[in-house]
């Protein structure tokens, strides 16, 4: 009797991608990248994907979730060769920012480069022109942020009627930056009939009941609990008065071993305010955040890449569109308003096997969002007191205020009068992201002209891409 997926996995124990029987051209392709061993959650779902059951995937960022539905996805794909549909598509992903819908684009073009698909990403903020261009064709493979994608389909440029496969990533952001509603008016396009794959790094209840309507008897995968941190992370709290923040962020980046440094913090004029500040002091910086065109953000998010850049400052808008390797720490600049922003932050260090450091800063105005962040993320994090500090205290007064930006009023309450949510403050209108110890104060124990605009903000470029 034939083994179903799961317990094919549980009998012979897939330690390798060729164990998976993934077609020839996909592990050709993973060979060249020098990928021989997938990821738990890659073992755990791509043999059920394959066999077109639907897949509901808890997990966190950084755990290799895009992979877990490219290759299969791939797979089917070239299993039932046809023509893709005119206007239309076989395979629709959601994402909710314009960088993570461009790297999972990314990934499907690398594992199908043998197998000739078509690929294309479409997201807001850019002319129609090029995306009603690519639609027009039929693509095999749609990645879209929704706001963009609902535009092109109600004035008909987009037809989901023939879709096969609905890929949901990310599902949790979706639901903090406000996409349910245009998530469900986009499914009421698909047919009825299609496999349906579901991932989200937690499940609140609103996206629980979303994933009840959407999927049907879905194969179940949870590579972490809820709210759970990275293990490889070495993370540290320091105490600091919200006016020595700045001076403390020179500091941590006198130490040689910051070399590839995300900041984090709540705004998007915060993010530039600190960008500048490292820059007056010699350090390479740029800013990411919503009001950023996609031009401007495509050229920080290179920079950074290729090592031009030292500090990526960046709004949660790409807590989880930044898929970079080599992240040597993320620092907090100022804790997050939703707990689970910290988990999705500090994942975006110790990727891809490597270990990583993770530093935030915590004002007594934020104490109530530091407990908050340990009772989702279950732990105790270890923290260091840097108050009433002489050196920071000297090192504040003799700071300039950044040039070419405006000073913020400080905080109160820990949120400063930001939007409840701590994506929110970023969002556009409808469419779519320790290292070296400090000086120890005392340490805690165990303690187109086209449709009417509704998608991301800010002019760039085409925002479209395919590869044919």
């Amino acid at each position: 009797m034939a083994l179903a997926p799961m317990a094919y996995l549980k009998e012979y124990c897939l330690t390798q991608f060729t164990d998976l029987n993934l077609d020839k051209a996909l592990l050709k392709a993973l060979a060249e990248k020098g990928y021989a061993t997938p990821t738990p959650i890659q073992a755990q779902a791509i043999p059920g994907v394959m066999a077109g059951r639907d897949l509901l995937g808890v997990a966190q960022t950084g755990t290799g979730k895009t992979a877990a539905f490219a290759l299969p996805i791939l797979h089917r794909l070239a299993a039932d060769r046809k023509a893709a549909p005119r206007r239309g598509c076989r395979v629709l992903v959601l994402a909710p920012t314009r960088e993570l819908a461009t790297q999972i684009g990314d990934s499907f073009k690398t594992y199908g480069k043998h197998l000739g698909f078509s690929t294309a990403v479409i997201f807001g903020g850019v002319k129609y022109g090029a995306q009603i261009k690519a639609l027009a064709a039929g693509i095999d493979v749609l990645v879209a942020t929704p706001g963009r994608l609902l535009d092109h389909i109600q004035e008909k440029m987009a037809v989901l009627s023939q879709t096969e496969i609905f890929v949901l990533d990310e599902a949790d952001q979706m639901l903090d930056l406000g996409f349910l509603v245009p998530i469900r008016k986009i499914v009421g396009h698909l047919p009825k009939q299609r496999q349906n794959l579901f991932f989200s790094a937690t499940m609140p209840a609103e996206i629980g009941k979303l994933a009840g309507d959407l999927l049907h008897d879905p194969l179940k995968v949870s590579v972490a609990p809820q709210g759970t941190t990275v293990e490889r992370v070495n993370q540290q709290v320091l105490y600091v008065e919200t006016s020595r923040k700045r001076a403390l962020l020179c500091e941590l980046f006198d130490q040689p071993d910051f070399t590839r440094v995300l900041v984090f913090t709540r705004t998007k004029r915060g993010a530039d305010r600190v960008a500048k500040s490292l820059e007056q002091i010699g350090v390479e910086a740029a800013s990411i955040h919503g009001d950023k065109s996609q031009g401007q953000r495509e050229r920080a998010l290179a920079s950074f890449k290729a090592g031009q850049v030292r500090a990526l400052v960046a709004t949660d808008i790409a807590a989880r569109g930044i898929d970079i390797d080599s992240v040597t720490h993320v620092i907090q600049y100022e804790l997050p308003n939703v707990p689970e922003s910290y988990v999705h932050r500090i994942g975006r260090t110790a990727r891809a096997g490597a270990k990583g450091s993770a530093v935030a800063f915590c004002a007594d105005d934020e104490r109530k969002l530091l407990r908050d962040i340990e009772k989702v993320t279950r732990q105790v994090i270890p923290t260091f007191d840097r108050r009433n500090d002489r050196a920071l205290g000297a090192a504040t007064a003799a700071m300039p205020e950044p040039l070419g930006v405006r000073p913020e009023r400080a905080p109160n309450a820990g949120r400063s009068g930001q939007p409840k949510s701590g994506n929110r403050g970023n969002r556009s209108r409808s469419g779519g992201g320790g290292g070296g110890q400090a000086k120890s104060g005392g340490q805690r124990g165990a303690a187109f002209k086209g449709p009417k605009r509704t998608g991301d903000s800010a002019p760039a470029r085409t925002g479209v891409w395919s590869n044919r």
